[in-house]
């Protein structure tokens, strides 16, 4: 177990509790901060990425729970059978009740694809320029934000979309960058920031599974032994974030977020020539 001590296993424990309590606060955070930290201690990128993506599985989904118990956004799946798409598909056809579940169904669906073909090609893609493109990206929708924060967009199914397949596709190869894409992409189409944080919580969920099933599909060697660490520490943190998200406006959510989105990606930048 690379030759843990207890004060290196409460470390873990802590690391994961503080960048979960971002990540379920703001919807992103986790994986970006997390990953570039566990490698600088001297984990493989074998134990860390897989690692990373089930305490997020889990976190993810308790998150979502806890966030729609708050009221912080309203998860209906039941099937909405007077939404005109059921009624063209007949009996076989679903789709979710309310409004904020079909925005977590279409980029559950995006993360699939996207998760399914990074995984693949996470061992022959140069990193470099995946990085560069998402450093940059992010740190655009963070100047974006911060300059229409007060601004009410029109919300749009084709950014939910795009942004929903690259997001996937920079977390199953490596670790990070789906919230920073994700929940600043929605509310630059027009949902409500603290929608979006629970929205990307369930969505980066499904995509954490997706990416762990098909490590296993692809009998990939993986060291699982800093897995249950992670996932401790951050399943400690989603009440208290949860709750931080009920308190705060609306409008300061989204200033907070604009700036975390900003700072992430210019860390994102920092990092490829440190």
């Amino acid at each position: 177990m690379w030759g843990l001590t207890l004060i290196d296993l409460l470390l873990l424990v802590v690391l994961a509790f503080f960048c979960e309590f971002i990540d379920s606060s703001l919807g992103m955070g986790y994986g970006t901060t997390l990953a570039p930290l566990l490698l600088l201690m001297g984990f493989n990128p074998l134990a860390v990425v897989p690692a990373i993506l089930l305490s997020e599985l889990i976190t993810g989904a308790l998150a979502a729970f806890m966030h729609h118990r708050a009221g912080n956004v309203q998860f209906d799946f039941s099937n909405d059978k007077e939404h005109y798409m059921r009624k063209r598909l007949g009996r076989l056809g679903y789709i979710p009740k309310s409004f904020d579940s079909k925005i977590a169904m279409v980029l559950a669906i995006c993360s699939f694809l996207g998760a399914v073909v990074a995984v693949f090609v996470a061992i022959s893609l140069p990193k470099f320029y995946l990085k560069l493109f998402i450093g940059l990206i992010v740190s655009a929708m963070g100047v974006i934000i911060l300059s229409r924060y007060r601004a009410k967009p029109k919300f749009s199914w084709n950014k939910i979309v795009g942004l929903g397949v690259v997001a996937a596709f920079n977390k199953g190869l490596s670790g990070g960058g789906y919230g920073p894409l994700v929940t600043s992409g929605q509310i630059l189409s027009g949902v409500k920031s603290k929608a979006s944080v629970a929205i990307t919580s369930l969505a980066e969920s499904f995509t954490c599974l997706v990416g762990i099933s098909v490590y296993f599909l692809l009998g990939t060697a993986v060291d699982w032994s800093i897995a249950p660490y992670l996932a401790l520490g951050a399943v400690l943190s989603v009440p208290f974030s949860t709750f931080a998200v009920r308190r705060i406006s609306l409008g300061k959510l989204t200033l907070v977020v604009g700036i975390a989105t900003l700072l992430l990606g210019l860390y994102t930048l920092c990092s490829l020539f440190a």
